[in-house]
């Protein structure tokens, strides 16, 4: 009796999807952020590839541009921004210190705006996926596509099974994040998310859906309250912000508690 074997899949069948990382002082990361690309049950050819540096002092602009002919023997383009925002933490601040956190983020929104319109040609979906991710498997993508969501994040921990990383992925106003919603469904409604990971339809971003370098969301019944950024008013910024505006816009966003990556507290 014949063993079953499954029919071989076409790569050309699969969508194009464009990996956007913005990058700072990340020597020390890139290693790892391009083997654990390497490693994806994702036919290369099918991956663009778009990354934005901005104010290193690391060398990391550098080191992108010995790859970029290795990379685009691989994938199937390759896009790398220069982007000095003039923006630095103090050395003794860690990055959640909360005075700074709104300066962070905004800085972090116009760099991911910067590249997005940059690096987006005709790809169907965006993987935002940051550079010190220390660990997600193989098939993460897949199963992201899986789900047939135009937003969908999976659970970002320290350390296998342990607590939420990416705390910016939430919903009833912050009040419920995705270790919360851990051995329940696999897919779960959140109204904000976190870019460790996150999976976006391009075509929500065509259609004007970006990282609001600003507090986006001033009467929205989804936002904190009061919000962390009371002080400034009410509303949501970066990532968070994105998930109103895509509420807005008529959509939902999505998670999956229950699929893991991994991104050590440091």
């Amino acid at each position: 009796m014949s063993a079953h074997h499954e029919p071989e899949r076409n790569p050309e069948e699969d969508p194009t999807v464009l990996v956007l990382t913005p990058v700072k002082d990340a020597t020390v990361h890139l290693d790892t952020y391009f083997e654990m690309l390497g490693r994806l049950d994702y036919p290369s050819q099918r991956l663009s590839i778009g990354l934005l540096e901005s104010d290193s002092r690391d060398g990391t602009y550098e080191r992108l541009c010995e790859q970029l002919d290795r990379l685009r023997e691989r994938y199937r383009r390759v896009t790398l921004v220069k982007w000095d925002a003039e923006f630095r933490m103090p050395t003794e601040a860690p990055r959640w210190s909360a005075p700074l956190q709104y300066p962070r983020r905004v800085v972090l929104a116009r760099a991911r705006n910067r590249l997005l319109s940059a690096a987006l040609e005709n790809e169907e979906w965006v993987l935002w996926l940051d550079v010190d991710v220390a660990d997600y498997p193989p098939q993460v993508l897949r199963l992201l596509l899986a789900t047939g969501k135009r937003i969908v994040t999976p659970h970002c921990v320290t350390h296998p099974g342990g607590p939420t990383f990416d705390w910016n992925a939430w919903r009833e106003q912050g009040r419920v994040r995705m270790d919360q919603l851990r051995g329940g469904p696999d897919l779960v409604r959140l109204d904000a998310v976190g870019g460790t990971m996150l999976l976006v339809h391009a075509d929500l971003h065509r259609e004007g859906l970006i990282f609001p370098p600003y507090l986006y969301g001033r009467r929205s019944p989804f936002a904190r309250d009061p919000s962390p950024f009371a002080n400034r008013g009410v509303g949501e910024v970066e990532t968070e912000g994105l998930g109103l505006m895509a509420k807005d816009m008529g959509h939902e966003c999505w998670g999956m508690p229950n699929l893991e990556i991994v991104h050590p507290n440091r």
